[in-house]
């Protein structure tokens, strides 16, 4: 398995802990050849201050507890209009929607091919207890 090949292996981790939490609109970007700091960008959104933080926090424990890991740097946790979780291979971008919009890291990163990754299916014991 190649580097790149861990990196969206990373970021759809990262990704199925987004959704679990009820993360929207999640996007993986291969920047590998447009980002030298990088191979892969998470991008979600969450509904409010503490959706956001919830989410980075799901991330953080889904790496800790599978993989051992905590991020090399996290910034934003405090204001969590943008969450920014750095894992170097990737880096979870968590925005509230005004600053998700603003920002536009999808247009300014265009260029870059999408992972592909799929929301987990709903097991049925989880959508009986709905």
């Amino acid at each position: 398995m190649t580097v790149v090949e861990q990196s969206e292996d990373l970021g759809r981790k990262a990704a199925d802990a987004i959704f679990s939490k009820k993360g929207t609109d999640i996007v993986l970007l291969d920047v590998e050849d447009l980002f030298v700091l990088s191979d892969v960008f998470v991008i979600a959104t969450g509904t409010s201050r503490p959706h956001v933080q919830t989410l980075a926090e799901a991330v953080e424990e889904r790496f800790r507890e599978d993989l051992g890991i905590k991020p090399l740097r996290s910034e934003g946790q405090a204001e969590a209009e943008w969450i920014l979780l750095d894992y170097g291979d990737i880096i979870v971008h968590l925005f509230q929607n005004g600053p998700r919009e603003y920002y536009g890291l999808e247009r300014l990163w265009a260029d870059a091919a999408k992972v592909t990754w799929s929301e987990p299916a709903v097991s049925e014991s989880s959508a009986e207890g709905q």
